[in-house]
């Protein structure tokens, strides 16, 4: 099960809605949850209704989820996210921080709703070395919670992909400019992480040369060539791979990831079972992750397995603090069980 934000915690607190636990553990026969993006640091926190894993009380709150999901068999990690530019001081109280003082295009939603992006600050070469910590402690808290492990948020145009691409990442010492300056944040992140949990509960996510939040990565191959490159010296648990169907990045990175890969297609329909099953007939990867189809069919495997009809959400359903389309759609009932009582009569 990918990633995916439902905006349904805490947002004074950041901590997890009390049906979390419900909703995680309806969705536990997948082969791997992983969660939402969790904020590790209230500066990366992105939007409305995003929980944190940065403070005692939010680290208490996910042991529920995470016994509840082991209770029903399955396994969890944490996907550990910073923002970066990608806030707004209506979200998280101050000025969004990102490798340099570059805006990003477009609006983003807010406390207040739609409202226009802002010039975020440039953090200082001592409060990267900050940001790396509190991913290491989150990394930390996440395993005292109960969580099998963490997935590093490196995709998307948040604050590692910042650091990664040229247009978001204009600085001049020595986390910017060449390919081994722009690699050096995530990379540090990665080492931190995986030294304070170990580096089989570490994962990694990536896009590359996915334009979304503004990022512009026409070098993507000979970066994400030396990322990889760099990574495997680690032996992560997975790398989770970002793509279109064309799936040119997983065609061009999957020689050179000896490890676990997943993929996970972004389009405008929900990835099927088909597109899936094509990835790894291929050979482009181990394990495919799905997302919206999660969402209003919490036993989506089952359903695979059965070739049975699967349930659409409606996108009003998917962000918010409502809670209708949470924890309410029901597990598939063939007709021979629902009409079990009157065939024995």
């Amino acid at each position: 099960m990918a990633p995916m934000t439902r905006g349904r915690a805490d947002d004074v607190t950041g901590v997890p809605h009390p049906r979390t636990a419900e909703y995680y553990a309806q969705r536990a026969s997948a082969g791997l949850i992983v969660s939402e993006g969790i904020w590790v640091d209230r500066t990366g926190k992105s939007g409305p209704g995003i929980p944190g894993l940065a403070t005692k009380r939010q680290a208490e709150a996910w042991c529920a989820v995470t016994e509840a999901v082991h209770r029903e068999g399955g396994r969890i990690f944490a996907q550990l996210w910073h923002a970066g530019r990608v806030s707004h001081p209506g979200v998280m109280g101050r000025t969004p921080v990102a490798p340099s003082a570059v805006r990003q295009a477009g609006r983003i939603f807010s406390a207040d709703g739609w409202t226009d992006t802002v010039e975020p600050r440039a953090l200082g070469e001592e409060e990267i070395g900050e940001v790396v910590q509190d991913f290491a402690a989150a990394a930390l808290r996440a395993v005292e919670a109960g969580f099998d492990g963490v997935e590093l948020h490196g995709a998307n145009g948040y604050l590692i992909q910042e650091f990664l691409a040229r247009n978001t990442n204009l600085r001049e010492d020595r986390y910017g400019g060449s390919v081994a300056a722009r690699l050096r944040f995530p990379l540090e992140v990665v080492a931190a992480v995986t030294e304070r949990i170990g580096a089989a509960r570490v994962a990694l996510r990536i896009s590359p040369g996915n334009p979304e939040n503004d990022i512009v990565e026409d070098d993507w191959k000979e970066v994400y060539s030396r990322l990889l490159e760099e990574l495997r010296r680690y032996e992560l648990a997975y790398l989770h791979v970002i793509d279109t169907p064309d799936a040119v990045p997983l065609s061009h990175l999957r020689p050179l990831w000896p490890g676990t890969l997943v993929a996970n297609l972004r389009s405008e329909e929900p990835t099927s079972r088909d597109e899936g099953e094509s990835l790894i007939e291929t050979g482009l990867a181990d394990v495919v992750a799905f997302g919206r189809l999660f969402i209003a069919n919490p036993d989506l495997p089952a359903r695979f397995a059965l070739g049975a009809p699967l349930a659409r959400a409606d996108h009003d359903v998917y962000y918010g603090a409502r809670l209708d389309g949470y924890t309410d759609f029901p597990a598939y009932e063939p007709d021979s069980a629902k009409f079990a009582c009157s065939a024995r009569s």
